[in-house]
């Protein structure tokens, strides 16, 4: 059976998602390798695009470079509101920054590319 076009979006986002797990997860330091579990950084994750979607930051005017100013705090903040809301758990701010800079270097390295 041939896939759909939304059959095929889908699979390239979860391949994508997955890259970018792997990718957070070599870019944790030594004590946090382990901390967090692979449905967890699926969660963080899926709640840092939830921010970019609803936050308006994508709607910013690019600088001279073509990039938009982000305040990670605001986007760790938003995460641990999320997590504690959703009783995923609480969080420590350092800890979830790794992960909020880990989605963000992934998402460079793929620019750089």
């Amino acid at each position: 059976m041939a896939m759909d076009a939304i059959d095929q979006e889908l699979l390239l986002e979860a391949e994508d998602d997955a890259r970018t797990i792997e990718f957070i997860k070599n870019y944790l330091p030594m004590d946090l390798k382990g901390k967090f579990s692979d449905d967890e950084l699926y969660y963080f994750l899926d709640v840092i695009i939830d921010y970019y979607a609803t936050s308006g930051v994508l709607d910013s005017t690019p600088d001279a470079n073509g990039y938009i100013e982000l305040d990670l705090e605001k986007v760790v903040d938003y995460v641990i509101k999320q997590a504690h809301k959703d009783k995923m758990g609480d969080y420590d701010p350092e800890d979830i920054m790794w992960v909020v800079q880990g989605e963000m270097e992934y998402g460079e390295s793929l620019e750089d590319a």
